[in-house]
């Protein structure tokens, strides 16, 4: 599919993007409104392989993607009408480079009232980025690794769930993965630390090779998680309600 080929698909009008990653705290784009909302059918992921943003081919890190089955707490962003073509085809470039995202509408519940149909981007099972079935040592090592041209991957992941946290929202699993990818992360510092110890001695400059990124401790957060945006959410109710699918109908279906 391509953009124009989504652009024929989607209904006239102001577009909803729902976003459940990066595009929650960096959009990129401007937009008419912005709302927390729970996206159905899907539950967020470290399940992508990142060679660009977060990571390299030879080191990749992990990014989100949205998988099948539970609910998502995200951002929901509206576009006006007149800007849903260069916004759409700002998206592409960013997420549908290498095709391991597909475009989906999905619903997407702001509030008790009211819910809307939004545009996102879900992982694409089988393509040779994606992530299945990592356990937490595996992830946070990846997680720890990673470092692309957006920055590093433990700073995609504190900020992501900072900004969970600001929408009172809290993912036990991310949260583990967070503190051991930190773990390894400072473990490896200590190891080139002491590795680089003689030759820091000798040369002033090399001190330069010893940067890594620093990040601030984030604050508790506070248990009030949306049920189904776990580890394993198929196993729980979703948010969305008794009457929700566990999946909508994809674009490519219209």
């Amino acid at each position: 599919m391509t953009v124009a080929q989504l652009l024929a698909r989607l209904p006239r009008g102001d577009l909803w993007v729902f976003g459940y990653g990066s595009l929650m705290w960096s959009p990129g784009f401007r937009y008419r409104e912005q709302a927390p909302g729970i996206g159905c059918g899907y539950h967020r992921s470290l399940c992508i392989y990142s060679h660009r943003h977060r990571g390299t081919p030879a080191l990749p890190g992990l990014v989100m993607g949205l998988r099948r089955c539970g609910s998502c707490w995200g951002m929901a962003f509206r576009i006006p009408a007149q800007a849903v073509p260069a916004v759409l085809t700002k998206l592409w470039r960013r997420e549908m480079r290498g095709g391991v995202y597909r475009p989906r509408m999905v619903r997407v519940r702001l509030d008790r009232r009211r819910a809307v149909q939004a545009v996102t981007f879900v992982a694409a099972p089988g393509h040779r980025q994606y992530a299945c079935d990592l356990d937490l040592a595996q992830t946070a090592s990846l997680v720890a690794q990673g470092s692309g041209q957006r920055g590093h991957n433990l700073e995609y992941l504190h900020r992501t769930l900072a900004h969970m946290h600001g929408l009172g929202v809290r993912d036990p699993h991310l949260e583990r993965v967070l503190t051991a990818a930190r773990a390894v992360h400072g473990g490896a510092r200590s190891e080139l630390r002491a590795a680089s110890a003689p030759a820091m001695r000798r040369s002033a400059s090399a001190r330069r090779e010893r940067w890594v990124p620093k990040l601030r401790r984030t604050k508790p957060f506070d248990p009030n998680c949306a049920p189904g945006d776990k580890a394993t959410p198929c196993s729980r109710k979703s948010a969305c309600g008794s009457g929700a699918p566990s999946a909508l109908a994809s674009i490519h279906a219209r």
